[in-house]
């Protein structure tokens, strides 16, 4: 068994994330795109699947049909094209997918929207209702008509990535104009080679992604690889591929050596995932060596005793990040206790907390179910590398 398929084998629940490149052209969408896509992802539901798709396209629609010339620029009119190319986009998915018996479902996701818990985990009860009923596909974009900078994904690569922990899917499909990840440019370098399996993303893959940006899309390879990432942190794994390939979805879950395909990873459980990559952190906690091998090399809580500084202002329950002496992060997590409270008890013993406060909530500042490890000391799910 190839090691494709051996990942594969077991695949049931499946994001498909599709791009602008792959349905517009020369600023219009394409009715051909929408009749491939829709007659495939009708056979894999049919065929036992549970498929979430997350669909760019509205901001590209909403430019054809409000007649503008040029990619619009400011947010306010991203918005307003945003407004007017969802129900198009919406229209042409809904009429095709009724051909195969199907219904679409459309869900609109700010990131605001999945740091907030309870509505993160609201919005995965939809999910889960959706495939529940069975014959209907989730059609999922960015709310780009509300959404302003401090909470969009950035674009739907990040976005898939979310919905794939989400519903805790098993695999991640992302359809672009580019057939795979390659070491260098293809359109600039002779040469140039796809890779066919990647195992762990590393920070040279990273560098040699292509950040150059479609004419109708914002995602570079880098959000792609990026998505990957947080996506294996799921334990799904990812396949990006050419959308204009033939039954390009059907080939991959046989195990065609199509695209570049990303193993998943063991999975860090949903509300790890949650805190790693969908809550913003309000501050930072600095800490001696001495917690920091507690915490990476023994898998133990954040005591006070290992703290050396305290950065910001954040409340009881909000996410910081854990940092070495010289800036390293170490991980992420939720803190039982305010900046001001830690302020105080730095460096003390868990023995002299009540003493020192006047109460008491936990020993831990970081309880080790709350707090995720960030691999390598990078941030796992940042857009900086």
């Amino acid at each position: 068994m190839s090691d494709r398929k051996k990942h594969l084998k077991d695949v049931r629940r499946i994001v498909v994330k599709v791009g602008s490149q792959v349905l517009a052209r020369e600023g219009a969408l394409s009715p051909e795109s929408f009749d491939a896509l829709s007659a495939q992802l009708s056979a894999l539901i049919k065929a036992g699947h549970q498929v979430a798709l997350v669909s760019s396209g509205a901001i590209a629609a909403g430019r054809f049909e409000l007649g503008l010339k040029e990619r619009p620029r400011t947010i306010p009119l991203k918005q307003a094209s945003a407004a007017a190319g969802q129900a198009v986009v919406m229209r042409e998915y809904s009429k095709r997918l009724a051909d195969h018996s199907l219904k679409v479902a459309q869900i609109l996701l700010t990131a605001d929207d999945l740091k907030n818990r309870r509505r993160f985990l609201n919005a995965r009860n939809t999910l889960l209702t959706l495939f529940e009923l069975g014959g209907v596909l989730p059609v999922i974009n960015e709310n780009d008509t509300v959404a302003v900078e401090e909470i969009k994904f950035g674009d739907n690569d990040r976005l898939s990535a979310h919905v794939t922990n989400l519903i805790g899917a098993d695999l991640l499909v992302i359809l672009s104009d580019i057939d795979g990840f390659y070491d260098a440019d293809p359109n600039r370098v002779e040469g140039a080679r796809r890779y066919e399996f990647i195992d762990q993303l590393t920070q040279v893959h990273f560098r040699q992604a292509d950040t150059t940006k479609s004419d109708v899309g914002i995602g570079g390879m880098v959000s792609k690889l990026e998505a990957a990432r947080m996506a294996a942190l799921s334990g799904a794994a990812t396949v990006i591929a050419c959308g204009f390939e033939s039954d390009v979805l059907g080939r991959i879950l046989a195990g065609e050596n199509i695209g570049t395909f990303f193993a998943g990873g063991e999975g860090i459980g949903l509300r790890k995932h949650w805190i790693a990559c969908s809550v913003e952190p309000t501050g930072d906690i600095i800490v001696d060596e001495g917690a920091v091998k507690a915490l990476t090399g023994n898998g133990g809580s954040l005591l006070p005793s290992g703290i050396i500084e305290v950065l910001g202002d954040f409340g009881v329950g909000e996410a910081v990040r854990v940092k070495a002496v010289g800036g390293a992060e170490i991980a992420r997590g939720l803190v039982t206790y305010t900046s001001d409270d830690l302020r105080e008890i730095a460096g003390h013993k868990t023995g002299e907390i009540e003493e020192i406060l006047g109460y008491k909530y936990y020993d831990e500042v970081i309880h080790r179910d709350d707090m995720v490890i960030t691999k390598g000391h990078q941030p796992v799910c940042d857009e900086d590398h």
